[in-house]
Order: C-alpha cells, then sequence, then structure tokens
C-alpha cells in the first residue's frame, strides 16, 4: 500500500474494540510467508534448534544458522499471537475461551467413551458391595492346627477325640499318645513298643 492508501483508511476509534481472529485461521499472512518464502531460498534440507548447541557450533556465514533463526522468531510470533488472542478470548468472551481451550480435552474425552461406559458406576460398585455371600461356618480340620475363632479374641477352634468342634481358650493342638519314659524298649517294627 502507498502512503496516500493508508492514509485514507478510517483509523478505529480508540474506545472500539476489535477481536483478534485465532492466528491459526489467518489465511494470508504476510509475516508467516515471508519467513516461509526466507527459509525457502536459503535452501538448507535440516536446520538445528535454535539456541541448541548444535546451532552454537554452526559458523556466522552457515545457512542453517539464520534458517533456525527465522523458524525460532516465527514459531515465537505466532506463540505471542495465540496467547494474546487466548487472553482477548477470556476478557471478552470467556465461554469462547473455555470452549476452545479444552476442546483438545473434549476430543480425547470422545475417544474414551466406549470404554467408560463398559466400566460399573460408583452406584453399581456400592450395590456390588452390599451384596455378600452367606458367612461359612468356622471348621477345624483333622490333621491342622487350630483355628482362631473370628470375634472372640483368644478362642481356637480344634478337633475333639471323636471328631467334634471344640471351643479352647488356647492354639495348642492336642497332645499325641506317647510310651511312658518308664516303658522298656522292644525290638518291634512298630513305632510306639508299649
Amino acid at each position: 500500500m502507498s502512503a496516500t492508501q493508508t492514509a485514507q483508511r478510517p483509523a478505529a476509534a480508540p474506545s472500539a474494540s476489535v477481536a483478534p481472529a485465532p492466528p491459526e485461521q489467518v489465511a494470508h499472512d504476510p509475516v508467516a510467508l515471508w519467513a516461509s518464502a526466507q527459509v525457502t531460498a536459503l535452501n538448507v534440507p535440516d536446520a538445528p534448534e535454535y539456541g541448541s548447541p548444535a546451532w552454537c557450533a554452526l559458523r556466522a556465514s552457515d545457512p542453517r544458522r539464520s534458517a533456525a533463526l527465522i523458524t525460532a522468531a516465527e514459531q515465537w510470533r505466532r506463540h505471542t499471537a495465540r496467547e494474546a488472542w487466548l487472553d482477548h478470548l477470556l476478557t471478552h468472551d470467556p465461554e469462547q475461551w473455555f470452549a476452545h481451550v479444552t476442546a483438545g480435552a473434549n476430543d480425547h474425552a470422545r475417544t474414551l467413551v466406549g470404554s467408560l461406559t463398559r466400566r460399573p458406576t460408583h452406584d453399581e460398585l456400592a450395590a456390588r458391595r452390599t451384596v455378600r455371600s452367606p458367612e461359612r461356618p468356622v471348621v477345624a480340620t483333622p490333621g491342622w492346627p487350630p483355628v482362631a475363632i473370628p470375634g472372640r479374641p483368644g478362642w481356637w477352634r480344634h478337633v475333639g477325640p471323636s471328631g467334634e468342634q471344640l471351643d479352647l481358650p488356647h492354639n495348642r493342638p492336642k497332645e499325641k499318645a506317647r510310651c511312658p519314659p518308664t516303658c522298656p524298649p522292644r525290638l518291634s517294627t512298630r513305632r510306639y513298643g508299649c
């Protein structure tokens, strides 16, 4: 534009607020086009990241150094433009700001909906916990140690001499029959020769 065309353009009123467009939706961004043309003109296939040790090792005349610098400047310009746009939305249209900021999370939530619908809800899990299986009685088994009785601390269930269940205040199993110490040893195949 020439100076005369710029002078003829009406100026916006100082109190008028012009809503900036989202930076990624601007169709013809002259600065982005210029930066792209400059990087293309430098004709470098790969440039190290600006400020990285590889970038610092390049000579000042290396075109990769300039390409990295232009790319980093353009990325920073787009970043600050996006932040300014989001700040403007937050101030003037909080609902639109919230919708834009949470759009990625909403998209991700839509991918999870299928697996979430198959999972039980909190109420369903609570209902499952209230259904209990019938209580089983505590039974002592022959050949095993006595069993502690729930709800009666210090008491154990034993198997009696004729197989009955006995509740006793100790957990010592019944003594096995042994020969008295005065019994003379016999030559026998049985374990106890009394």
